[in-house]
């Protein structure tokens, strides 16, 4: 993503009045000096392009502009330059003073509903002047997307941040959000996979679920190859191939017996984590297992689901994955359940979420999910890491994603400080 041209990425327009603190919000969700600021009006004058990867949102280029109420000897040409900003903007961020709506405002307003760029509010310097209450209803019948923040206070800063990459990836164009590939681009052209799959009881009768059907036609997408076995016929597979396969994949029910008779050196994976991949950020899904070790007697977790089905007597969420995680801690744990496209708006109870693979959810609503989670502080992973952490193989089984390996490494010495 470093590499992506400007013209490939999000373009958020910064505007607002002169002397609102458009440069000190730029810098702010930078985590630099990027735009020089002053409490002298007409500081920046001129547009000012940071260029830089906002993940989960991706590559994006913020462009800080001049005061739109600038009246000194060069405002008229700043204005004229500001405006041309709302042409190339994706999102429009609009910075307010709290308390304060003027013709300013009003105009960044119809110039981003005239070119249906999406907008979002920030409130700034809210601990100089916090709004009212009024005040911030009335903005909320322009957009529901509101941010009130403090630029400076740089201990917040991760809060302001997340939701504001909430409130991105909540707008951003749908083609801006493509997901990598599945599995193709793990293997070489021509390459093998093995895909071990166990006879699923929750899919339809003569049928193999959504995700597996998925990196079949992904690995076909690549000019790849897959073989496609059950676990009872994988090490005899193995032995009939005259050369190890490129890839492994297999369902994390049984990932403990897959990472027991894969030969060092062969990659391997599940299903479930490469979903995490596609459909939201495996690096923070991968840090989110960790917290496991952070659970005590009677906290309370989330398994959220993105499908309706009817739940088995040995169902993978409500079932399975509990079980394991009570024999892991030697505890009991409270187990909250949400199915669907239902998900709580207030997480606070919660001390880990629990996300299924997300195969009926689209990725901008995985990673909404996602950022929901950091807002609210709680740690969240996916079904595959969960498990394959439970089962003591996580490590083994991230190694085709070094992202997510280098997320594994760093936090796993810190969960080991915190608990010392």
């Amino acid at each position: 993503m470093e590499k992506t041209p400007k013209s490939m990425r999000l373009q958020i327009g910064i505007f607002g009045r002169t002397n609102v603190g458009k440069s000190s919000f730029l810098n702010m969700v930078a985590g630099q000096d990027v735009a020089i600021t002053s409490p002298v009006p007409g500081t920046t004058t001129d547009v000012v392009e940071k260029v830089m990867e906002l993940l989960p949102v991706g590559p994006v280029v913020f462009l800080d502009t001049g005061g739109l109420d600038d009246d000194s000897t060069l405002g008229s040409r700043r204005v004229e330059r500001t405006r041309k900003i709302f042409d190339r903007s994706d999102v429009s961020i609009l910075i307010l003073d709290a308390d304060r709506w003027t013709e300013f405002e009003e105009e960044v307003v119809r110039e981003a509903q005239a070119r249906k760029s999406p907008l979002i509010l920030v409130v700034n310097k809210s601990d100089l002047t916090p709004p009212s209450a009024v005040f911030l209803e009335k903005i909320k019948q322009k957009t529901s997307r509101i941010l009130v923040c403090s630029s400076t206070d740089r201990a917040r800063r991760d809060e302001y941040v997340n939701l504001l990459k909430q409130f991105l990836l909540e707008v951003c164009p749908e083609d801006f959000l493509m997901a990598p590939a599945m599995l193709g681009d793990l293997m070489p052209k021509g390459g093998l996979a093995i895909l071990i799959i166990p006879i699923d009881f929750e899919a339809p009768k003569g049928r193999i679920i959504l995700p597996q059907v998925q990196a079949i036609r992904d690995a076909l997408d690549h000019d790849s190859m897959t073989l496609v076995v059950k676990e009872s016929e994988y090490k005899d597979a193995l032995q009939k191939l005259k050369t190890p396969p490129d890839l492994v994949v297999c369902d994390s029910q049984v990932v403990d017996r897959m990472v027991a008779e894969t030969p060092p050196g062969v990659r391997c994976t599940t299903f479930s984590i490469l979903l995490s991949r596609i459909k939201g950020d495996i690096a923070e899904m991968t840090k989110g297992a960790l917290a496991v070790e952070s659970l005590k007697e009677g906290d309370k977790i989330l398994i959220s689901e993105s499908c309706s089905h009817h739940a088995i007597e040995g169902d993978i969420g409500r079932i399975k994955i509990p079980k394991w995680i009570q024999k892991y801690l030697g505890c009991e744990i409270k187990i909250g359940v949400c199915a669907g496209r239902d998900f709580p708006d207030d997480l606070k109870d919660y001390k880990l979420i629990i996300q299924c693979g997300s195969c009926m959810l689209t990725r901008r609503e995985t990673l909404a999910r996602i950022q929901k989670a950091k807002q609210a502080g709680v740690p969240i992973t996916n079904y595959g890491l969960c498990i394959s952490y439970l089962q003591g193989v996580l490590e083994r089984v991230i190694e085709p994603f070094p992202d997510a390996l280098k997320a594994f490494q760093e936090n796993k010495i810190n969960i080991k400080e915190i608990l010392r």
